[in-house]
């Protein structure tokens, strides 16, 4: 017998870093010494205090059981007192939470839970690849917003045509950004509210980063007065606690796409596995140094690059958290004939702007997910390319690649 799949995963993208994946093990397979910077894989462990909560909660009988369909109402309460805590807003546990298997679930099955075929969703371009599943699941039609540095990296809503917002059920937007590592501010957010007040655009923000900005805490959309009335924030525990193998997220706000959400994952799951949520609720409810750590760190590790970029006349654009670079592609190069050309002569790994978006293709992303010294490294043999114009900055490196 012979099966075909469904139209529904006929429209589904490809996944456009796979291609990357095989191209760096391939290098690999030769002996190279790859630096990958290609990925966004937090490198560092998870806290003590979590993983034993999670050995305890692992040996609990009760929790080889079922979970409740919508997660365990301490999660929900952990994650009322968290939001309350570090942003200042209040959340009601039942009607506006939502417990989730990582963040990315939650954005890929709501436009399945309140969207119709043929309606408008607006994507950010460069923007996470993996929005575009949701939408060609529901099958609904995807407007691109384009980002671009001359606006730091933020939507402009003037550009939207009348045509468009009046289409449009919902935006997506993700702050601190993935790829470009752009922040909100509150003004920005202010005018997103009003935006979708204006035009009944219901706001999706991503705020997968939050915990990860650098010298100071990124804004959540919610700390925005009428933000609750407007739309909804995803959260993850994958990057601010180091779990992103352990697949727990929430989202929170909006009632009525909180409810949508629960609906749909009724039918989907059955919640999280219960000693992950009770791992989940030690994360958010216990100390939080290891969190001010990884900022610092990756504050750390993102001057060290950019310092090494600079000395090699690679100059970054403006980031202010997520824990990547977003640098230029030189002229005369894509952003894949220049991923293609670091991995094959100095066995460098960056994932190409353009598996971001249209947008994203004068770019290369890179992870600070490994130490300044192999950051350094990998700017040291890009800058033996000269492919820039090199200048001697403080703090950068020596030509034998050691940093001053």
């Amino acid at each position: 017998m012979h099966f075909t799949e469904s139209a529904a995963v006929q429209r589904l993208p490809q996944q456009f870093f796979a291609t990357l994946v095989q191209k760096v093990n391939q290098k690999i397979a030769t002996g190279a010494d790859v630096i990958n910077l290609g990925q966004g894989n937090p490198d560092q462990p998870t806290p003590d205090n979590i993983v034993k909560a999670m050995q305890v909660a692992v040996a609990k009988p009760e929790n080889h059981k079922y979970s409740p369909f919508s997660g365990l109402p301490a999660l929900k309460q952990a994650v009322v007192k968290y939001y309350h805590d570090h942003y200042q807003v209040d959340v009601d546990p039942e009607t506006e939470v939502a417990i989730l298997g990582g963040s990315k679930t939650g954005l890929v099955e709501l436009p399945l839970a309140v969207m119709n075929p043929g309606e408008k969703l607006l994507l950010p371009d460069p923007g996470y690849p993996d929005y575009l599943s949701g939408t060609r699941l529901a099958d609904v039609d995807v407007e691109l917003v384009p980002l671009h540095a001359s606006n730091h990296f933020l939507p402009d809503y003037d550009t939207i045509s009348t045509k468009s917002k009046q289409a449009a059920r919902l935006l997506y937007l993700n702050y601190p950004n993935n790829p470009t590592g752009a922040v909100a501010t509150a003004d920005f957010f202010a005018k997103t509210v009003q935006f979708a007040r204006d035009n009944q655009i219901g706001i999706v923000h991503d705020f997968a980063y939050g915990a990860l900005g650098d010298h100071q805490q990124p804004l959540s959309f919610l700390q925005t007065p009428g933000a609750k009335e407007v739309g909804i924030e995803f959260s993850t525990l994958s990057k601010t606690y180091n779990m992103a193998g352990w697949r727990i997220g929430f989202a929170v706000g909006n009632p009525d796409l909180v409810a949508a959400i629960n609906a749909i994952q009724a039918h989907l799951f059955v919640s999280v596995f219960p000693a992950v949520q009770e791992a989940a609720i030690a994360a958010l409810t216990g100390p939080q140094d290891s969190v001010t750590e990884l900022a610092h760190l990756y504050e750390t590790r993102r001057h060290a690059f950019e310092t090494a970029a600079a000395a090699i006349g690679w100059q970054a654009t403006p980031a202010g958290g997520s824990f990547y670079s977003w640098m230029p592609v030189p002229a005369g190069y894509t952003s894949e004939s220049f991923t293609d050309l670091l991995l094959d002569k100095v066995a460098v790994a960056v994932a190409p702007g353009k598996g971001f978006g249209s947008e994203g293709d004068q770019y290369v992303r890179i992870g600070l997910l490994t130490s300044p010294e192999r950051l350094q490294e990998a700017c040291h043999r890009i800058g033996k390319l000269h492919l820039f114009t090199p200048h001697h900055a403080e703090g950068g490196i020596s030509d034998d690649g050691n940093q001053r």
